[in-house]
This record gives C-alpha cells, structure tokens and sequence, in this order.
C-alpha cells in the first residue's frame, strides 16, 4: 500500500454530495463535474450511510444507491477504526473535538491514497494530526 496522496483519486465527502444534489451552487457543480470525468472517485461507505441517513423518501435512497454503483466503495483496512480512535484520542489531547466518523473518513483517506474534496471546515483540524490533502 502506498502512503502518498494522489491528486486524481478523489474522496468526495457527505457535505459536497448534499450540495451537489440541492443544486443552486453552479461553481460546486462545476467542480464536482469536473471531478466526475477526471478522476477516480472513491466514496467511503460510510458517506453512503450518510447520505441514505438524510434522504427524505425511499425514491431518494433508490437513487442514493444506484448513484454508489458508479464509484468506486472504499471500506475499512483491518485497523482503521482503531487509527481513527487514535486519531480523535491525539486531536481531544490537544483540545480539539473531533466526530469519530470525520476521523475514520480521514484515515480512510489516507489509507487509500485520496485527496477529500469536503465543504466541512473542521478537516483543516484534522490536517494538523494526519497528513491529507484537502480541496
């Protein structure tokens, strides 16, 4: 496994997806579109459970999850929950509070060499304890 950040392989986090979908931000749009057709996606299946957890109606989570089949899923390695432990343990030392699940989507990038495309300004926290590269 590689430990370097690859610009074409993109994690799309939950809070650009939701912008994406409500429309009306026609720079994300571009943006995300541009992604689409440049580069690898990746889409941790906990950003799926985010976004079914937040769909309004069963039509929404029927598109939720024929829009998964055309990324590619990442999941977790064997330790990934721990290193995201870790990770909210190191940050909570240092009087940072962080989200469990922001931590494990961290190290999930990392683990498998993404850049996260995310709108959530606290990942530039989570910058300070992991190396990530952030659009």
């Amino acid at each position: 496994m590689r430990y370097g950040i690859v610009k074409d392989n993109i994690l799309i986090d939950t809070s650009v997806w939701i912008a994406y979908f409500k429309g009306g931000d026609s720079h994300l749009s571009t943006k995300v579109d541009d992604i689409l057709t440049s580069s690898r996606v990746s889409v941790p299946k906990v950003v799926i459970a985010e976004l079914i957890q937040g769909a309004r109606t069963e039509k929404e989570i029927a598109v939720i999850e024929e829009f998964v089949n055309a990324f590619n899923l990442i999941d977790q390695s064997d330790g990934t929950w721990v290193k995201a432990g870790r990770l909210s343990f190191s940050m909570k030392r240092k009087g940072v509070s962080m989200h469990l699940v922001d931590c494990y989507i961290a190290v999930t990038a990392f683990e498998n060499d993404c850049t996260i495309f995310t709108l959530d300004k606290h990942f530039q926290n989570i910058k300070r304890f992991i190396k990530l590269e952030l659009l």
